[in-house]
């Protein structure tokens, strides 16, 4: 079993549904002969061919756009818009289209598409180059939304993904691509799509991450009692292990590193105070970015939580 990093993995999933299934193509700027922005379709131009790795022009519009027809003609299309920032001049066809075409067709037709795009912050890049707006497209109705947080786990989803009749966006952190590797095996297996996974037990705080934030937030809690959950998919999310977890602790401390107002985060923490009020041992906590601009690469760290601040916020729980 080799170790790989999630870039790979990524390339391990495309390769091996486009090997197990005809009908999926993928397509979007440079996934071709450049294999990528990131590297994540390398080489899958030189086994399928240009029919089915099609590099487009520069128009996330139209690679989203021509994807939802692809995938109401029967195709199963991912579609890799290079940045999640540049998903923004698709969010009409995605919203009004992708989201919407089970409903409006009364379930004579479905949207099988995937939508792969990095986000996050960590390779320093430019304006609209770390964006983190994962909560738009969890307001969207008939999208399911997923944040692998490891090479393992964006190999498995990424399969369960593409095989999902309906619309998913797929959010790949560009800190996680190189970041580590781990055993990821060859051959089929899949993760199902709205479940998530206890990352480390613990029995005095909750703790709910995803993405890259799972990560500084095991570092963050290294010698506390803290129940670590890994969401992986936000849409729907997995409330029967969070409420689980939350009857058990009685304290949350959700960390997430796009904007706190309207973050993804504060749905979890109402769903939490609506239905476990009366379990609750402590005031619900979010540790996120802030709600401002994401600057650029000298202060994007600052951004972001840190260990520090998730720490504290986990300290502070325990306080009460």
């Amino acid at each position: 079993m080799p170790k790989i990093n999630m870039v790979q993995a990524i390339v391990l999933a495309l390769k091996e549904e486009m090997q197990r299934d005809r009908d999926v193509v993928v397509l979007g700027e440079d996934v071709g002969k450049d294999g990528g922005v990131f590297r994540a379709t390398e080489g899958l131009l030189a086994e399928f061919g240009p029919d089915r790795v099609i590099d487009t022009p520069l128009a996330e519009s139209g690679i989203v756009g021509t994807a939802i027809g692809m995938a109401v003609y029967g195709l199963k299309p991912v579609a890799e818009i290079q940045f999640m920032g540049f998903t923004y001049p698709a969010l009409d066809q995605i919203y009004s289209h992708a989201a919407r075409v089970r409903s409006r067709s009364r379930g004579r037709f479905s949207c099988p598409l995937v939508v792969r795009t990095p986000y996050g912050i960590g390779i320093k890049a430019p304006e609209l180059h770390s964006e983190s707006s994962e909560a738009l497209y969890c307001h969207m109705p008939g999208i399911k939304v997923v944040v692998p947080s490891s090479p393992y786990t964006a190999k498995g989803l990424l399969i369960s993904a593409i095989r999902d009749p309906d619309p998913v966006i797929f959010l790949e952190s560009t800190r996680l691509y190189r970041l580590m590797k781990e055993d990821v095996p060859e051959g089929e297996y899949t993760i199902p799509l709205g479940k998530a996974r206890v990352a480390r037990a613990g029995s005095e705080v909750t703790l709910v991450a995803w993405g890259s934030m799972l990560h500084r937030s095991l570092q963050a809690v290294e010698g506390l009692d803290v129940d670590v959950i890994d969401l992986m998919t936000l849409t729907p999310f997995d409330e029967e292990t969070v409420y689980k977890s939350v009857k058990k602790t009685g304290r949350v401390v959700i960390v997430y590193e796009a904007p706190r107002t309207g973050g993804f985060g504060g749905e979890i923490a109402a769903s939490i105070a609506e239905d476990l009020m009366l379990h609750l041992r402590a005031p619900i906590m979010r540790v996120s970015g802030y709600d401002a601009v994401l600057p650029l690469a000298r202060l994007e760290d600052h951004f972001a939580p840190s260990v520090d601040r998730i720490r504290k916020a986990v300290e502070e729980s325990l306080k009460y």
